[in-house]
């Protein structure tokens, strides 16, 4: 077996498979044989069929289908072997003169088009981008306080009157004409909010009411008959509660009233976790870090889409192999039309440029993502995610524990990876660039990333990544090309 790369230019080539029958012949006979031993002919037991029969019957199917195998496996290794960086997949020509016939070749050649990243160089040290640093405004921090102190605050029992905001306790005995029905209901810590009730008079009878007071009323009117939160008070299902009309006495054994959480070191301790901050100010500090770290992820977005524009600018005048990869968008996707392929080309093109650049840097740099570098990424998308729900002080165990449900999923596992790579690149080209410093708040912040997202259509599959195949897997393309 005899394979070739024959470059038509810098960006076009064709991979040239030669095979001869010494190649393919013992692979046909096993396959052959084994059609033998499991053959089912009628005439013939098991096993025992002859072979000019399975070769009459299966030979040339046999033959075909060994032959795709080695051709494409062979495509497959000779760009990993010879480190050939393709954009998209083999094509097979499909020419008339360029098809094989069985039957009469001793030679059987298969040519494969393959589109050649281009070589060029990449000065990055006059490019300006910006780098955002977001600062948070004093209101929004303020707001942020008080929301940690609602969110931690407690219920205290109250020796006073209920308030309408107060949660009553106490114990629910079903009535029938004023007296204790007999095997009525009776629920014992039964609970309440006067301010849920919507019956106005009943909700007056509890505010005001003190522990050792007792109020008579219907749950189904004092709920505008909502089964659902009859169920609630009584603590059964919709439709134990359906058929239910009976009075219900309710007396009170406990009124507690919600206490915000206090600005002291209890409070601290249980957003931040313990003695990570011991004053007020430091308390402030602290979480106005944390919530100004939540808005890195986009900065970096911002970043390197920068950097992205400025980087494909710079590649204007980089031949790409246009034909072919216009050739090769319409066999991935059947459902494409050539209108639609030249429509959307010229931003598939920016979006490979920018992907080729990338993996330019990555390579003559040597950057590397370590496994621990996915892990970290992991644990900050597991913090993140706990974040968004107010829950800033997990113990490191639920965090790990997350985190490693990310990396058991091979679509994390990617996503993670990507995320990686793109931080060291990020961070390789904060060195290599000029990096414009600037501040700004965080509603202008989130105006400037509102006007990115519409103005890229964030949201958009990036086909220019997959246009960047290395050629690793396999290449299943034109079965039809070694039919004879």
């Amino acid at each position: 077996m005899k394979s070739t790369l024959n470059k038509t230019n810098d960006v076009n080539g064709t991979i040239v498979i030669e095979l001869e029958k010494v190649d393919y012949q013992e692979k046909v006979e096993q396959s052959l044989n084994q059609f033998r031993q499991r053959a089912n002919i009628p005439g013939f037991r098991q096993g025992k069929v002859p072979k000019s029969v399975i070769q009459k019957l299966y030979g040339k199917a046999v033959l075909i289908e060994e032959i795709n195998k080695i051709v494409t496996d062979e495509v497959s290794n000779f760009i990993r072997d010879n480190n050939l960086k393709i954009l998209g997949e083999p094509l097979p020509d499909e020419s008339e003169d360029k098809q094989v016939d069985l039957d009469k070749d001793d030679v059987l050649k298969f040519y494969f088009d393959v589109a050649l990243t281009p070589e060029f160089e990449l000065p990055l040290s006059d490019l300006e981008v910006t780098y955002y640093h977001v600062k948070l405004e004093s209101e929004h921090l303020d707001q942020q306080i008080d929301s940690y102190k609602q969110n931690y605050g407690t219920y205290d029992a109250v020796e006073e009157g209920a308030l309408d905001t107060d949660l009553i306790k106490g114990t629910l005995t079903e009535l029938e004409e004023g007296e204790e029905k007999e095997d009525g209901r009776v629920i014992e810590n039964a609970i309440l909010m006067p301010s849920y009730l919507k019956d106005e008079e009943v909700k007056k009878s509890f505010v005001g009411a003190n522990v050792g007071d007792n109020v008579v009323f219907n749950p189904k009117s004092a709920y505008d008959n909502n089964d659902a939160e009859v169920a609630s008070l009584l603590q059964t299902t919709k439709e134990e509660v359906a058929e239910v009309r009976s009075d219900f006495r309710f007396d009170i054994l406990e009124v507690t009233r919600y206490k915000e959480a206090e600005l002291n070191q209890d409070l601290f301790d249980r957003v931040l976790g313990e003695g990570v901050a011991t004053t007020e100010d430091e308390f402030k500090e602290k979480v106005e870090e944390m919530l100004v770290s939540q808005f890195k992820p986009s900065v970096d977005h911002l970043f390197i889409h920068e950097a992205r524009d400025l980087i494909v600018e710079k590649m204007g005048d980089v031949k790409f192999p246009d034909e072919f990869l216009k050739n090769w968008l319409m066999k991935s996707d059947e459902n494409r039309t050539a209108e639609e392929v030249e429509e959307d080309y010229p931003k598939i093109l920016e979006d490979l440029k920018f992907h080729v650049a990338k993996q330019q840097i990555i390579d003559e740099n040597d950057i590397k993502v370590e496994f621990s570098d996915i892990e970290a990424i992991a644990e900050e998308v597991a913090r993140a995610q706990f974040a968004q729900y107010g829950m800033t002080n997990l113990p490191a165990d639920v965090l790990q524990n997350y985190a490693k449900s990310l990396l058991e999923k091979e679509e994390s596992v990617r996503s993670l990876y990507d995320r990686a790579t793109e931080n060291k690149l990020i961070n390789w080209l904060k060195e290599h660039v000029t990096v414009i410093e600037k501040e700004v708040f965080t509603e202008e912040f989130n105006t400037l990333m509102e006007e990115h997202s519409h103005a890229h259509g964030e949201g958009a599959h990036d086909e220019g990544e997959d246009a960047h195949d290395e050629g690793e897997g396999a290449h299943d393309e034109g079965e039809d090309t070694h039919d004879a």
